[in-house]
């Protein structure tokens, strides 16, 4: 993320700083200054999810959601603006629960690196190989531990309120539910390496799959590819299918399979 913050400070952020302490009449905080890193990051997290969610949802549900789905009975009065409020709640809170890991690799903890050649070429790809299994792992365990009647009503719920799913759905849940099941994507740089563009691409890729598999279009009918098919299964019938991306550990670890 260190990439990304070095451009916003140049172009924006070291401008803002600058102002609030000529204003204020006080010394404008360093680049590496913790206080300033978390504000910095909250405001450009919160930003780039907004606007990724709002126009990937928006552009799905324009040119790929099929509209006959609202006619389904299960099909809420006013669905598509009630997950669109949902959203709008549980992101800001979302992403400042989000700060600390990403502010963690910001400040050098995480083994993000930069050197492409470190690790070698093929690497690059099985990093993401490594970062799409080790999340789909952690996101089953956390989605089923969801599902425990202890947990369900309090944390997940609400996301299942969308019986039938716009892609705005995807973004949709409760502010813990939400920020549970992004740990495995920040925990996952704290575990193995890998580059920080390849981080950044696959950071992107969840959100537009997250969106995928909430919009109904059933591009992919593979048995092990967790598409919408199967997350539509899943909104209906609520017992399997909690990967994020395969349906590996359900085959495995769900008895109900």
């Amino acid at each position: 993320m260190d990439v990304v913050m070095e451009h916003l400070d140049t172009f924006v952020f070291d401008s803002v700083y600058n102002l609030a302490a000529f204003l204020t009449s006080t010394e404008a905080l360093p680049r590496d200054n913790i206080v300033r890193q978390s504000l910095s990051l909250f405001v450009f997290i919160y930003g780039y999810i907004v606007a990724f969610y709002y126009v990937t949802a928006g552009l799905s549900y324009r040119f790929i959601y099929d509209k006959k789905l609202e006619l389904h009975p299960k099909f809420l009065p006013r669905q598509r603006f009630l997950e669109m409020e949902l959203a709008a709640r549980a992101l800001p809170q979302i992403t400042l629960m989000t700060v600390p890991w990403i502010l963690g690799e910001l400040r050098g903890y995480s083994m993000v690196y930069k050197d492409w050649n470190q690790y070698g070429k093929p690497y690059l790809l099985l990093s993401a190989v490594m970062f799409i299994l080790f999340t789909d792992f952690f996101i089953y365990w956390v989605h089923r531990l969801e599902h425990h009647p202890l947990v369900y009503a309090k944390c997940h719920k609400i996301h299942h309120k969308w019986i039938v799913s716009t892609p705005y759905a995807s973004h949709a849940f409760h502010p813990l539910d939400g920020y549970l099941q992004s740990l495995p994507y920040h925990m996952a740089v704290f575990v193995f390496p890998i580059h920080e563009y390849v981080y950044l691409v696959m950071f992107a890729f969840v959100n537009v799959w997250s969106v995928m598999i909430h919009d109904g279009e059933y591009i992919s009918n593979n048995p092990v590819i967790n598409g919408a098919a199967h997350h539509t299964v899943h909104h209906l019938y609520f017992n399997y299918n909690y990967g994020q991306f395969t349906t590996l550990f359900d085959r495995m670890l769900n008895p109900l399979l």
